[in-house]
């Protein structure tokens, strides 16, 4: 007998539904190139669904090539170039690094492009709207604190909510 799993709530909310809120990425200065957006779907489940899809990362340009970059939920919604006014990563339990509410999964991008779909229990939407999603240079190393040596941040976008 089939028993409908989180996984099966979590396509339908892909293919069937609008986001809660969404971040349309653009690059710095140094990155123009870069843009997408990452959606947020408040579950049932208590957490939300987080899809990301970001084109023109650094290594479009470099055939067959895949690189990991940071992610991160900062504090602030200000996206003024060159994203200096973003504060620290989004840390309401004031965890160390990286236990940081912010601190997402790295994206893998394969030669500029990354696709990824993730679920996150650590916060609801209401409580990331304003802030803001950064692009960094370089993957995350999970360890040096306060948040990763992950590089520049190379792209910003601030969380808003969607109309419905």
């Amino acid at each position: 007998m089939y028993q409908p799993t989180p996984s099966s709530h979590f396509q339908y909310l892909l293919s069937h539904t609008s986001p809660s809120a969404i971040a349309w990425i653009h690059g710095n200065a140094s990155q123009p190139q870069l843009a997408g957006s990452v959606k947020f779907y408040q579950t049932s489940y208590g957490g939300v669904l987080i899809e990301a899809e970001i084109f023109g990362l650094p290594n479009i340009h470099m055939t067959g090539s895949s690189n990991f970059y940071g992610m991160h939920i900062h504090e602030h919604g200000d996206c003024t170039m060159p994203f200096t006014q973003t504060g620290n990563h989004y840390n309401p339990g004031n965890m160390p690094h990286p236990q940081h509410a912010g601190d997402l999964p790295p994206l893998l991008g394969n030669q500029g492009y990354a696709f990824q779909v993730f679920y996150d229990k650590r916060f609801l939407v209401d409580n990331i709207l304003g802030r803001s999603v950064v692009i960094h240079s370089m993957a995350d190393d999970f360890n040096s604190q306060p948040s990763g040596n992950s590089g520049d941040k190379i792209g910003c976008g601030v969380i808003n909510p969607v109309a419905v």
